[in-house]
């Protein structure tokens, strides 16, 4: 089980969450924040701490937010698991999911 950024997050990017990762496993795409879902601990420490509750538990997800599962965990298909996200900084990509989207930032 892991924790899972969803759609509240596109276009946000708050951070307040990567501050309060112990293990260093969000990761930042173009218009989201990810977990990695190999190098979350499941503490929780990032859930209370996102201003627009966009992170959840695996088995809370919102039904209309199923598909950020397989977005955060597909994103890292390429990369595998670099160890620490802020050894690599942004990444210039995002899932198909969030790409496909129109921009959200207006809405929050």
């Amino acid at each position: 089980m892991t924790y899972v950024i969803a759609q509240p997050c596109v276009d946000v990017l708050d951070k307040a969450c990567i501050e309060e990762c112990p293990v260093d496993c969000i990761y930042e795409g173009e218009r989201m924040l990810y977990i990695h879902p190999d190098e979350c601990v499941d503490c929780g420490a990032c859930e209370p701490v996102c201003p627009v509750e966009a992170i959840f538990y695996e088995d809370d997800l919102p039904d209309q937010w199923k598909d950020f599962y397989k977005a955060n965990v597909e994103f890292f298909d390429d990369l595998g698991s670099p160890g620490g996200a802020s050894k690599i900084g942004k990444i210039a990509k995002d899932h198909s999911v969030v790409s496909a989207l129109p921009p959200q930032a207006e809405e929050h």
